[in-house]
């Protein structure tokens, strides 16, 4: 760039954003969505991880991946790692160092401070302060940010209860859906086909679907206890599918899940599948989303994708849920830990007509692009790094 006399070129901007991997979740879709956002706007972006499949999507939107051991609690990579972001930030004049997860921001926050630059957390959940409240020291750090975000209305009070966080200092960013991707009219009826056909779906059967990582807290026991009251109910219902859709990194929790359905007599019922390249189109085909977490999710991104699609859902009346659903409106709550609360949930859905399944679908969508969509939570959170950086005097 030619500078007439006297003018001085203003520094390019630069996010450094630091999470333990890019596999698989909430926190990963967010990072990457930020990124894009960072890059659109003529920032340089950056992403300081372990890796994982999400770094080739990350590099396709313009950032730049760091691979850093980020991953690891162990008190001495902590460390290694403050002198390790340290080096990054001043090797790439980084302006911001935005931390979405415990053990990289112990690092990320000595390392800013270190280098004398701002440090933002997003407060992704409630982290558990086990017992006695002795984890509660470890999570204060995703607190101590020059400035917080909390990702719903549930965390920001968890913020100020547990963590005394000054009200001045969070801001409310609830997560946003991609309602380009999540988007009916965007899935072709081919998609449609190509997935029923690879499921073994026939066009009768009424389908459940609880997306979203396999793991010991995100209710696929629930819902199988749930299925087996349904079962007791309409012993004689061979025409429904529960698929469960998300990975996993305890493969033998998949057996486990499978002997369970097979010991609560309905193995006929589910279906595991750990990788899917087309959710947009599994919403689509599914007839009711379930969320079963039987701890209170600090958001919940899939109540909030099946909404986008139109779908019924389902989810437990704690965490965020309620912030997402409007209950007898957009879906149903039903009461946490109850199989039986569930399943009362589940067949009233189903139930619907088709002219209710359409009224409901298109409030559902509505209320999702006005209120958690990816442009808003993007622009928002650009707005907290300008903000940060303003009160550091840099303009």
């Amino acid at each position: 760039m030619r500078l007439n006399m006297g003018e001085t070129a203003t520094p390019k901007r630069v996010c450094l954003q630091v999470l333990p991997s890019l596999i698989a979740g909430g926190v990963e879709r967010g990072t990457i969505d930020v990124a894009q956002a960072l890059v659109n706007a003529g920032w340089t972006a950056l992403v300081a991880s372990t890796g994982g499949p999400m770094v080739r999507e990350l590099e396709r939107v313009g950032a730049t991946h760091i691979p850093l051991p980020l991953k690891s609690k162990s008190p001495l990579n902590i460390r290694h790692n403050i002198d390790a972001l340290s080096d990054v930030i001043r090797d790439h004049n980084v302006s911001v160092v935005h931390a979405r997860s415990r053990a990289p921001a112990w690092s990320a926050k000595h390392a800013a401070q270190r280098m004398n630059i701002p440090f933002v957390t997003t407060f992704h959940g409630t982290y558990g302060l086990g017992p006695f409240g002795l984890k509660k020291a470890y999570n204060r750090v995703m607190a101590s940010g020059d400035l917080v975000i909390a990702i719903s209305e549930f965390i920001r009070a968890h913020l100020l209860d547990h963590y005394g966080v000054p009200l001045e200092k969070i801001r409310l960013i609830h997560r946003g859906v991609d309602t380009q991707s999540f988007d009916p009219a965007a899935v072709t009826s081919v998609r449609l086909i190509q997935l029923a056909q690879k499921w073994r779906l026939s066009e009768s059967t009424r389908v459940i679907m609880l997306p979203g990582r396999i793991s010991g807290w995100k209710g696929h026991r629930l819902l199988i206890d749930a299925l087996s009251v349904m079962k007791t109910r309409q012993p004689n219902n061979n025409d429904l599918r529960c698929m469960m859709v998300g990975p996993t990194e305890t493969p033998a929790l998949v057996d486990a899940l499978l002997s369970y359905a097979e010991e609560k007599g309905v193995s006929g019922w589910v279906q595991i599948v750990q990788d899917c390249n087309d959710i947009p189109a599994a919403y689509m085909i599914t007839d009711v989303a379930v969320s079963a977490s039987t701890d209170p999710e600090a958001f919940g991104r899939v109540v909030a994708e099946a909404q986008a699609m139109g779908r019924p859902v389902v989810a437990p009346a704690h965490g965020a849920a309620p912030e997402i659903i409007e209950p007898g409106v957009t879906g149903w709550l039903f009461t946490p830990r109850d199989p039986v609360s569930l399943a009362d949930a589940l067949e009233r859905t189903l139930s619907l007509t088709q002219p209710e399944r359409e009224r409901l679908g298109a409030r559902a969508m509505e209320r999702v692009r006005k209120q958690f969509n990816k442009t808003d939570m993007c622009a928002k959170t650009l707005a907290v790094y300008d903000e940060v950086l303003q009160a550091k005097g840099v303009r």
